[in-house]
């Protein structure tokens, strides 16, 4: 947005409430409280309007009383704030981004509202969000609960076919449906899938099948159901299952599915929430973010031992949907609350954006 303005906190939206904003500054916390409202909706459009509250002297439309511990400064830099959004917002609508959730945003329950919250304001102001979901820590404390033993090889989960049938469970069956549920009571229309649905994904076994077990690559994507969704306004849910051509199902990591999903909606931008500030120059110094950088300087990084660890095959999973025709991939921070906004409605970002 060209602005420092950081999203705080974000109520619920729906076509019947105000959608609120809070946004802090160095100085103070200043309280926008815009209201959408519908003007049509179509199974292929959903028009927004906007309409900000804005006036210190007097009350507005709504008959709410002007707020008095605003000062009219206030008032304007809080209205320039959300003004400077609308750059983003031309450029995005109608765009199709992808995110993969995982990592502290699923442990947390303020991390969590907040992603949820970030989707619906994404969606209400015309984007095209698909969320595509893991669950490592859930299927751990069920595994645990069963007596079943957790083994890890190179960072994958290694996966029998009693583990196979808890990431099923655990994944589709909880992880799938809380989100969903969370995002339709946040006022969006959220659609809970997985790879087996609609033919979306077709699992291959892994190359080190043998040591990994039902550990699955995307081998085929199918988005016809997904473009469906998609175009009817609703929020598609992804959880990382799916079944070979045989119907055996796998477990496959949720980068890949994300990467392999954003590349066949040709979407606008693939966005992974993880652990980490992002890239960084120094894996030692925080304060050494990548803001900004291209597939040909992130694989340099690689080799040159920069980049190392589980943060290759995020990067790896990026470059490969540039390389089918995404336009920009970002590993940002899901530690922080709305990073979501942060990076596709602030100049700043959240963490690494890399670029074809």
């Amino acid at each position: 947005m060209g602005a420092t303005a950081t999203l705080k906190s974000l109520p619920f939206c729906s076509s019947q409430e105000p959608l609120s904003f809070i946004f802090l500054t160095k100085s103070k916390t200043l309280s926008l409280d815009p209201s959408f409202s519908k003007t049509s909706l179509t199974p292929r459009s959903r028009r927004f309007r906007l309409a900000v509250r804005a006036s210190s002297a007097s009350p507005t439309a709504l008959n709410d009383p002007p707020n008095p511990t605003l000062s009219n400064y206030d008032h304007q830099l809080r209205v320039k704030i959300l003004s400077e959004s609308l750059p983003y917002i031309q450029k995005f609508r109608g765009k199709t981004i992808v995110v993969k959730y995982g990592g502290a945003a699923m442990k947390s329950a303020e991390l969590k509202a907040s992603v949820v919250r970030d989707l619906v304001l994404l969606s209400c102001v015309g984007l095209r969000p698909v969320l595509v979901h893991g669950g490592g820590p859930e299927i751990n404390v069920l595994l645990n609960q069963l007596n079943i033993p957790s083994q890890f090889r190179d960072g994958l989960r290694v996966t029998d076919a009693r583990t196979m049938e808890v990431v099923s469970m655990v994944l589709v069956g909880k992880v799938n449906k809380d989100l969903v549920s969370r995002i339709n009571f946040a006022g969006a229309t959220a659609v809970g899938l997985s790879g087996m649905d609609g033919r979306l994904l077709t699992a291959r076994p892994s190359p080190n099948a043998a040591q990994l077990g039902f550990v699955g690559e995307v081998a085929r994507v199918d988005p016809t159901v997904l473009q469906t969704l998609v175009d009817n306004g609703s929020i598609p849910v992804i959880a990382s299952v799916a079944a070979d051509e045989f119907g055996q199902p796998y477990n496959i990591n949720a980068d890949t599915v994300a990467g392999e999903v954003a590349a066949a909606l040709g979407a606008e931008k693939l966005i992974l929430l993880t652990d980490v500030a992002g890239i960084l120059r120094n894996r030692e110094d925080p304060g050494s973010l990548v803001k900004e950088i291209d597939i040909k300087g992130v694989k340099k990084m690689i080799e040159e031992g920069k980049v190392g660890g589980g943060m290759i095959p995020k990067v790896n999973c990026c470059i490969r949907s540039l390389a089918q025709g995404v336009t920009t991939a970002s590993i940002i921070d899901g530690r922080v609350e709305h990073s979501l906004l942060h990076e596709i409605m602030t100049d700043e970002g959240a963490g690494t954006m890399i670029t074809g």
